[in-house]
């Protein structure tokens, strides 16, 4: 049966398929304004209530990351064994929810527990999410369906860049996290009452018999045994540390390196977003199509983009005129996207449909710990150690993104690295072993 939707499914995909990936990306885009907005009004946030880049950097890494992380595992879990489309809809309203409270905060802690609160929502999003969308869509389809979910990320940057520093200037920030936060709550119900689940493993191509949910460990064992995933994990983690370190503070040093507006950086952010959804898309379609004759195109993909890019990054921190490196960016933004689709696809494609949230819940704990985590805590400890007195802290922060940017060479390489055992594992998993 599962092979013959699969079949059925490379030629025409239903629109109740569609309709639920639109939704799910509606979500997705939600899910990334409430967690991106934080970096747009990081500078009116620290003069406000008096904060250091550090904690500045703690609010929007670390303090984010560990409960996005590992509340994410056991919310995994149940999406495995129960209605997945409840705990996105339950999820949803959770961070919205915690969101709209971030504006009541008088200090760091009551700010640091409601951050903490949109976290823990959070972490119910995606993992569910890609598990209906692999059981949505054929396998030969997955990565240009998942690169569609995963615009999200660079739609809800914009969006969130755009109304954050709107709001910010038309009001202040806290009435930004309220307006921001509430129409979620209505797109909770949304999703509930519309929102239909998906037969597990009905589009793969090669039918598995659909045991329960395996426990935690034996997901970790199966992945972690395939040696391309372990790079594709580490070059998925160091490229979210570079755009997580980087974009959170890219607001503030705008502000500070060329004296701009919330209202301008917002707009101006919100037009380079549209080159990063145009690459996530790219990387996917072009995935799928390239892999049709050699699977190792998934990874080379983002691996290859990566080394292009990095001297077109460099370049906007180092330019003088605001306008020539803001149009110059664009390009590495484009290029920045590339590695999603393919990601989220080939995580799906090592995972058997049983297990498929915990995979991703996995992906995005190591993508999320390492890059939500340590990005942006990393970039303002640097900023505060490379800040030089008369400089308004803007040379540091320079320096401290030039840094950071330099580790996508890394993960570069990392990514070229996994094409050497991704055919192999991907055939052992495909044969049951």
């Amino acid at each position: 049966m599962a092979a013959g939707n699969a079949a059925a499914g490379e030629e025409r995909v239903s629109w109740r398929s569609w309709y639920a990936l639109g939704l799910l990306f509606v979500v997705y885009v939600f899910n990334f304004i409430d967690r991106s907005i934080l970096g747009m009004l990081n500078q009116p946030i620290k003069e406000d209530l008096g904060l250091t880049d550090t904690q500045m950097g703690f609010l929007g890494g670390v303090a984010f990351a560990i409960f996005y992380t590992f509340i994410g595992i056991p919310v995994a879990r149940l999406a495995d064994v129960s209605v997945r489309r409840n705990v996105v809809a339950i999820s949803l309203a959770v961070w919205s929810g915690m969101t709209v409270l971030c504006g009541f905060a008088g200090n760091f802690w009551h700010l640091l527990f409601a951050r903490i609160g949109v976290a823990i929502g959070e972490a119910g999003g995606s993992p569910p999410s890609h598990s209906m969308i692999s059981d949505l869509f054929p396998e030969r389809r997955r990565a240009t369906a998942l690169a569609i979910y995963a615009l999200g990320i660079p739609a809800g940057g914009m969006f969130g860049s755009l109304l954050g520093g709107w709001l910010n200037e038309a009001f202040d920030w806290r009435t930004a996290f309220i307006l921001v936060g509430a129409p979620g709550l209505v797109l909770a119900i949304f999703v509930r009452l519309t929102l239909r689940e998906p037969i597990r493993g009905a589009m793969d191509t090669v039918p598995r018999q659909v045991a329960p949910a395996p426990p935690v460990r034996e997901v970790i064992a199966h992945l972690w045994s395939r040696r391309s995933f372990r790079l594709l994990v580490l070059g998925a983690s160091l490229q979210s540390f570079v755009g997580y370190g980087v974009g959170y503070w890219i607001p503030a040093f705008l502000m500070r390196a060329h004296d701009m507006g919330s209202g301008s950086i917002g707009v101006w952010l919100f037009w380079l977003g549209v080159p990063g959804m145009l690459g996530t898309f790219l990387g996917g379609w072009l995935g799928d199509r390239l892999s049709a004759r050699d699977v190792r195109w998934y990874v080379w993909l983002p691996g290859i983009a990566n080394l292009v890019a990095l001297p077109f990054s460099v370049f906007f921190y180092i330019w003088p005129d605001v306008v020539m490196a803001l149009s110059v960016s664009a390009f590495a933004g484009f290029l920045g996207g590339y590695y999603l689709g393919p990601t989220f696809a080939l995580t799906q494609a090592m995972a058997t449909p049983q297990m498929r949230a915990m995979a991703a819940s996995l992906l995005l704990f190591s993508i999320n710990l390492i890059g939500m985590g340590l990005g942006p805590q990393v970039t303002g400890l640097l900023s505060d150690v490379f800040a030089t007195p008369g400089d308004a802290g803007a040379g540091g922060l320079r320096l401290a993104l030039i840094s950071v940017t330099l580790v996508n060479g890394l993960a570069a390489f990392a990514f070229l690295g996994a094409g050497r055992w991704l055919q192999s594992d991907l055939a052992s998993v495909r044969s049951g072993a």
